[in-house]
C-alpha cells in the first residue's frame, strides 16, 4: 500500500444560508475577498461562493436563498467540524475584542494557548470560528510546523505539560543552528559581559 500524500488544504466548503449572509460574514467581518461565484455544479438550486482566507487557499460556501441563518451551535458529534481557525497578525489580534464588541458579537475573550493566543466566536449559522495569533515567527526556511514539532520534543523531554514560549525559543535556536552554517567552531551561548 502507498499513501495519498496531502500537500496542504485545497479548500473547505461549508453549507451556508442565503448569499448575503455569507458575503456579510466572510468578507464583511473576516475581510476575505470574494473571488469567485458560480452555481453549485451538483445542485443548480444553490450558489457556490469562493473566498480567499489570506493564503491563496479557498473557503467556499454553498448558498441558497430559501435557507435562513440559524444561530444555534453547529453539531459537535463525532465526525463533525468543531471549529475553523484563521491566522491573524498580532496587530489584528490586538483589535479583535474591540472590533467584535463593536458589532455585538459574543466571544470567548483572549485565550492563552502557550504557543499562540486565540479568541472564539460563532458565525451567523452557529459555526465556531477561532482567530489565532502565533507568538513566534519561524526561522527563514522553516515552517510553523517545524518549530512546533521541535518545541513538542523539548516539552516532552523536559516533562512539561504543554508547549510554552521557552520551548518555542529553544526550538527556534535549535533550528537556526541546524539549518544555518557558521564559521565558529563553538556556537554555544556565551557571556561577553562577564569581565573574563
Amino acid at each position: 500500500m502507498r499513501k495519498l500524500q496531502a500537500q496542504g488544504v485545497h479548500h473547505i466548503t461549508l453549507i451556508g444560508a442565503d448569499r448575503q449572509t455569507s458575503l456579510d460574514f466572510w468578507e464583511g467581518v473576516l475581510g476575505m475577498p470574494f473571488i469567485f461565484d458560480q452555481p453549485n455544479l451538483d445542485n443548480p438550486d444553490e450558489g457556490h461562493l469562493y473566498f480567499d482566507p489570506g493564503d491563496g487557499r479557498l473557503i467556499t460556501i454553498f448558498s441558497n436563498e430559501s435557507r435562513k441563518p440559524v444561530h444555534d451551535r453547529t453539531p459537535t458529534d463525532p465526525g463533525c467540524v468543531h471549529h475553523l481557525a484563521f491566522n491573524v497578525s498580532k496587530a489584528t489580534f490586538s483589535q479583535a475584542v474591540e472590533r467584535l464588541d463593536a458589532r455585538g458579537i459574543k466571544h470567548s475573550g483572549v485565550k492563552d494557548r502557550g504557543f499562540m493566543d486565540s479568541i472564539y466566536f460563532k458565525d451567523p449559522l452557529g459555526l465556531l470560528i477561532e482567530l489565532a495569533c502565533y507568538r513566534f515567527e519561524p526561522p527563514m526556511g522553516c515552517s510553523h510546523a517545524d518549530v512546533m514539532i521541535e518545541a513538542h520534543r523539548l516539552r516532552v523531554d523536559r516533562g512539561d505539560g504543554h508547549i510554552a514560549e521557552v520551548h518555542l525559543a529553544d526550538a527556534i535556536e535549535l533550528l537556526v543552528e541546524r539549518r544555518q552554517q557558521s564559521l565558529s567552531d563553538d556556537r554555544a551561548a556565551k557571556n561577553p559581559y562577564s569581565g573574563r
